[in-house]
């Protein structure tokens, strides 16, 4: 399968780690430019230096907890650089807990961190992606989105917010050939992961460890994804291969999600 990602630019946000920087390596394997977007400039550096050299790749320091900083920011690089076609929208989960006990500002937050940020960047992005007749924005939420997870009240809710502002968004780029679509990993080893075991073994009197293999029994491949085979996902709907996959959810959760 030719993926033709060879001379095209990407901005991979919470790329330091996880997901994110997952999804920054594969797509600089098949030759795409890549730029790194975090807020931790020495874990930046980091992976900058670790990414294959198969192009001239960058890094914008940035705080999703601010829009305006980021708009600013991401502004500023693009008045002396080419514009990006792939937009990876990615930030770290919501704090756990359950929805009833959530303050307002937990809502907010996430709501900044989450759809504020990804809407200041599509409308930066986009006119160029026009230019170009190709666009591809892809965001990184949750398998909540066909399915609310136990503890997670607020990351349901804000989830399922930035779903359906990407579903109203590829009724409105699909005819620049520009495609918006959501990746939902499931139970992924990231620090996430970590944090979410840590949660539900406190609260059920047991070890981490022990939590951890019964997390893995939720799903029938009774393992924890790997963060590249959902980056494996991004690629694909990242490539020409994927251009009339458009609008739809994507769960990478090895079965887990009941709904289809």
């Amino acid at each position: 399968m030719e993926l033709n990602l060879k001379n095209k630019s990407a901005l991979v946000c919470g790329s330091t780690q996880g997901i994110g920087r997952a999804a920054a390596m594969a797509l600089a394997r098949e030759g795409t430019r890549i730029t790194l977007v975090a807020r931790n400039e020495e874990r930046l550096k980091k992976v900058l230096s670790e990414l294959p050299k198969s192009a001239k790749h960058d890094y914008i320091v940035a705080d999703f907890s601010d829009p305006q900083q980021l708009k600013s920011k991401v502004f500023e690089y693009l008045a002396t650089n080419s514009g990006f076609h792939i937009l990876i929208n990615n930030t770290g989960g919501p704090r756990s807990g359950a929805i009833i006990e959530a303050n307002l500002e937990e809502f907010e937050s996430a709501f900044t961190q989450h759809l504020k940020c990804n809407h200041v960047l599509a409308q930066l992005l986009v006119p160029f992606m026009k230019s170009e007749q190709y666009g591809r924005i892809i965001n990184v939420i949750s398998t909540s989105v066909k399915e609310p997870i136990e503890g997670l009240g607020v990351s349901n809710t804000i989830r399922n917010a930035v779903g359906n502002w990407s579903k109203t968004l590829s009724f409105e780029l699909g005819a620049f050939g520009i495609t918006v679509n959501n990746v939902l990993p499931g139970f992924t080893e990231t620090e996430r992961l970590n944090e979410i075991i840590n949660i539900k073994a406190n609260k059920a009197g047991v070890s981490f460890e022990e939590m951890e293999e019964v997390m893995k029994t939720y799903t029938p491949a009774k393992r924890f994804a790997k963060p590249e085979e959902t980056a494996n996902t991004v690629v694909f709907l990242a490539s020409e291969a994927a251009s009339y996959v458009n609008g739809v959810n994507i769960p990478v959760d090895g079965g887990r999600t009941k709904s289809l």
